[in-house]
Order: structure tokens, then C-alpha cells, then sequence
């Protein structure tokens, strides 16, 4: 199996999940952000790492051939990332996607993941299905959706549209909604929230992980569709999850202001309905992962810039 971007904030926790549950995992990933997530398993025979660029077409292609199951991780991921670097962002985001899917044959499966934001704007009362169009606001929109639909066009291929990932992860992320909220809680003590009221759908990191087992698994019935990933109990909105934080955390302060607004005007109920269904559901709640959120800050001592 071949995991790019596999050093990444899922790749880290989905590449442990895989050989745990009996796979062979080829892991890519460039090390963008030098850090080393995957040293953990670096004793296990069933794992290998590559240092290299999913837009290697070279590389892609002999690695692609030794693997059965594909999942490209591999991406610049937010819409501020991307339009920092939106050429890398289109090549990464875009270009690998549709290098890797002409590059495998119809018997290679792949599973890929892309975001919820492709819903685009919406009203925060409209109940987003796989059927809802998909609106993509940003770059970063724009391009996963489009390599969404260019993997779905192919045979033997599906997606999962995952809600904002949450949870602690050898390559730790605090840009992330949930993530950030608690960092705040925990570092500052307090926090500015704008568009308190814009909803947004989440998921944890190791549900997510879960989740690809489970589509490799059952890919025979899964193939060809999308399939939104995300906890149906948490369709909240930005004051209900500070507030959610502030409950854990009492000396949290949270100040509501409009001094910002999300580049991909996120505002929506997502159902995950299609993949409940299908035999798969997320169980590890917004508590489990504040608790969690909660320990693993307090365990990253004092900030590299700062002397508290």
C-alpha cells in the first residue's frame, strides 16, 4: 500500500493505524516541514519510507507498481497555505492526484480523501448531502475538488469528503479549528471568535483513520461515490465549540467580534449519512477530544519564542 504525504498530520496516525491492522505500508513524503513523524515505525518490517515529491513522475511510477492499494495524502492543506503558494498548490493538490490516477491500473484501488469544503458557501440551515453541488470558494477548494472528480471519472476509486479533523498527532497541527480553540484555552487563556455563528462539521483524527481501514475493506461496495466523513452529533457552530472548550477549561475567556472571515466561508450541516449506511460511523466525540487536545498541550512545555 502507498501513503503520500504519509509524515503529515493523518499520515502520521493513518500509517500506524494500516500496520496495525495487517498492511504493508510504503510511505512518501518530502518532509516539508522536517520533522520526524514516522521514526515510531521505523522497527516495523511491514513499513518503508521514501523520501520524495508525489509530482515525481519517475518516482510515482515504480512505487505505484508495487502496491495494490494507493491513498495520496500528499497536499498543501487550507486555503491560506494554498494561496501563499498557489503553483505548488495546483501542482500538489491537482497535478499529483491526476499523475497518480494515470499512472495505476484499473485492479489498484484508490481511496481518496479530500474536504468538506468543497460544499462552498451555504446557508447554515442547508443539510449538505453527497448530492448537494459542490460550490469550492478557494484555491484549495477548487483543486481538491477537481481531483476528486478526476479520480471518481476513473474506475475502482472513491472519496471521503472528511469535517475538520481534530486530535493529537505525531505532526501536530494547531491551525485547525478544534486543535486551535483548545491551544488558546490552554496557552493564552482567551480567544477572539468571529462569525460565531457559522457551522461546521468535525472528525476525529483517529476516526479518520478508522475510516480508510474500513473503505479498503469494503471497497468491492464502495467504489465510484463519495462519501462524507464527519460526526453527525457535531454539526456546531463556532461560539458552541468555544463554549464546548470553555467547559473543560473555566478560565477560558471568549470575546466574540467580527474581525475576520473564513477564505472558504464555511457554514453548513454536513449528513454522513451515505456512509453510516454502508457500515461506518464515528464514534470518538468533541469531549474525548478536548480531554485529549487538553493533555497533549499541556505536555509541549514552553513555546520556542516565548519565555513563559
Amino acid at each position: 500500500m502507498l501513503v503520500t504525504g504519509a509524515a503529515g498530520y493523518i499520515g502520521s496516525v493513518l500509517c500506524e493505524r494500516l500496520l496495525a491492522a495487517g498492511y504493508h505500508v510504503i510511505a512518501l513524503d518530502n518532509l516539508t516541514f522536517g520533522t520526524q513523524t514516522l521514526f515510531h515505525l521505523a522497527d516495523n518490517p511491514s513499513f518503508e519510507f521514501t523520501l520524495g515529491d508525489a509530482r515525481d513522475e519517475r518516482l510515482i511510477k515504480d512505487l505505484v507498481s508495487k502496491c495494490d492499494v494507493l491513498v495520496p495524502l500528499a497536499a498543501l492543506v487550507g486555503a491560506p497555505l494554498c494561496d501563499r503558494d498557489p503553483d505548488t498548490a495546483a501542482s500538489t493538490n491537482l497535478g499529483a492526484i491526476r499523475l497518480l490516477n494515470r499512472l495505476r491500473t484499473p485492479s489498484q484501488l484508490l481511496v481518496y480523501p479530500t474536504t468538506n469544503s468543497g460544499y462552498g458557501t451555504k446557508s447554515g440551515e442547508l443539510f449538505c448531502t453527497e448530492d448537494t453541488p459542490l460550490e469550492p470558494i478557494s484555491l484549495y477548494g477548487r483543486t481538491k475538488v477537481d481531483a476528486e472528480a478526476d479520480v471518481l471519472a476513473g474506475p475502482n476509486a472513491l472519496s471521503l469528503r472528511l469535517a475538520t479533523v481534530f486530535g493529537t498527532s505525531p505532526r501536530m497541527r494547531i491551525d485547525l479549528l478544534v486543535n486551535h480553540f483548545v491551544w488558546a484555552a490552554v496557552t493564552d487563556g482567551y480567544l477572539v471568535v468571529f462569525e460565531k455563528a457559522f457551522r461546521r462539521n468535525y472528525l476525529h483524527i483517529r476516526d479518520a483513520a478508522d475510516a480508510f481501514v474500513f473503505a479498503i475493506e469494503n471497497s468491492g461496495r464502495l467504489v465510484g461515490r463519495p462519501y462524507n466523513l464527519g460526526l453527525d452529533e457535531a454539526n456546531l457552530s463556532k461560539e458552541q465549540l468555544a463554549l464546548k472548550v470553555k467547559a473543560h477549561v473555566p478560565r477560558f475567556h471568549v470575546h466574540f467580534a467580527e474581525v475576520g472571515s473564513d477564505p472558504d466561508r464555511r457554514d453548513y450541516i454536513v449528513s454522513s449519512q451515505r456512509l453510516r449506511e454502508a457500515g461506518f460511523e464515528a464514534t470518538r466525540t468533541l469531549d474525548d477530544g478536548i480531554r485529549e487536545l487538553i493533555k497533549g498541550f499541556r505536555m509541549m512545555g514552553r513555546g520556542a519564542w516565548k519565555n513563559v
